[in-house]
């Protein structure tokens, strides 16, 4: 079993930025693929970037290519969101994941454990 605790979210002007973290529990973290999914109001739950076990891999989706990275510390069990030129449909509930094995991932069904979720909200 893994729990993850999301931080970081919070109100934010557009152009402004935010950085997500999500702790895990488990001491195996380094086994782990991680993501970050978020939901907006109505919406499908959508991928928005993903990490591998070791850090060496990483993808982010379209819409934030450029403007988010994602990234990861093993020995402080965190995952991270830096997140840059935010903008207003960057709003929505931000999700961290965890998929154990070594492959990367962008299916929402690939991973086994979710956090609570973080409110990011993001002015014009």
């Amino acid at each position: 079993q893994v729990q993850l605790v999301e931080s970081g979210g919070g109100l934010v002007q557009a152009g402004g930025s935010l950085r997500l973290s999500c702790a895990a529990s488990r001491r195996t973290f380094s086994s782990y693929a991680m993501a970050w999914f978020r939901q907006a109001p109505r919406k499908e739950r959508e991928f928005v970037a993903g990490i591998n076990w070791s850090g060496g891999r990483a993808v982010h989706a379209d819409s934030v290519k450029g403007r988010f990275t994602i990234s990861r510390d093993n020995a402080k069990n965190t995952v991270y969101l830096q997140m840059n030129s935010l903008k207003p449909e960057d709003t929505a509930v931000y999700y961290c994941a965890a998929a154990p094995g070594l492959a990367l991932y962008s299916d929402r069904g690939a991973y086994n454990y979710w956090g609570q979720g973080t409110q990011v909200t993001v002015s014009s």
